[in-house]
Parts: C-alpha cells; structure tokens; sequence
C-alpha cells in the first residue's frame, strides 16, 4: 500500500507552489510563529494560503493546514474539497492528516519530513490506513532542503 502513496515525482508546478507555501512559511516566522506554510490549489491555482496561527489566534489547531483547509471550504462553499491539493513545507501532523481526509483532499505535496509528530510516515502513517474510507496520494521532498532549512533558523534564534 505504501508503494502507491509515495511513488509520485514532483513536478515543476509542485516546485512552484511550495515555493508559495515557503512564503507563507517566512511570513509565519516574522510574526513569531513556528514557520510553517501551506496553500491549497484548485484547478491549478492557489485558492487559499495560511502560515501558522497558533499563537496570534490562541488555537492550538490553527496550524497552516487547518487554516487553509478552512478557507477553502468557505470560498467553494463546500466542506468536501474534491480534486484539491495542499502543499504544506513540512509533514503533516496528526490532526492535520485527519482533517484532509475529512476535506476529501486528493493530494498532499510535502517538503520536510518531520521525525518528531509527523504523522505522514515519519511517527505514524495516518493516510494510508486500511480502515479509512479516503487515500490521499502523496509526493514528499519538494524543496525539502529550503523547508528544513526556515525551521532550523527560527528555532536557532529562539535558543
């Protein structure tokens, strides 16, 4: 099963629209949040882009996902975001991970794989669960280097 899940190659526009989420990550940093980004993109443009929010919202589910998975749903007046992908710089947590299934997200691009609550493949492997009624296809490793390397700094600074 894990075969299918991973074998997708990033693209050219998977690299463009990481670099989107890049931005929202950097934009994340300079408002003291952990520098995670995402967008998601419909029909082959963005429709919706978030950085962290937990603190400014004082949420502890406003992570970049949750953020963007909420805005889309209200801009296609749908809950169920068909045929969408979410690219996000860092590997999906747990809640995250729960919240594309629900979405219906078909595709999740990732940068860098987060080894200590990724929920991906890095500590669990939610996605792909056999009991669960939706697969989300996944490509990880776009611009993996760049999406490590904004953490690294932020939490460098904060030390």
């Amino acid at each position: 099963m894990l075969f299918w899940l991973f074998m997708l190659e990033d693209t050219a526009s998977d690299r463009e629209f990481m670099a989107a989420a890049l931005a929202e990550a950097h934009r994340a940093a300079e408002r003291g949040e952990v520098p995670v980004g995402a967008v998601l993109v419909f029909d082959n443009r963005i429709i919706a882009r978030a950085g962290n929010r937990t603190i400014a919202e004082c949420d502890p589910t406003a992570h970049a996902e949750i953020v963007v998975l909420r805005a889309a749903a209200k801009m296609l007046e749908n809950y169920r975001l068909l045929g969408s992908i979410l690219y996000v710089t860092i590997e999906p947590c747990a809640m995250c991970c729960g919240a594309m299934i629900q979405a219906r997200i078909a595709r999740l691009v990732y940068g860098a794989d987060d080894l200590k609550g990724g929920a991906v493949r890095s500590c669990f492997s939610v996605l792909d669960h056999p009991q669960l009624n939706h697969r989300v296809a996944v490509t990880s490793g776009v611009l993996a280097d760049d999406s490590a390397a904004i953490l690294k700094t932020f939490f460098s600074a904060k030390r």
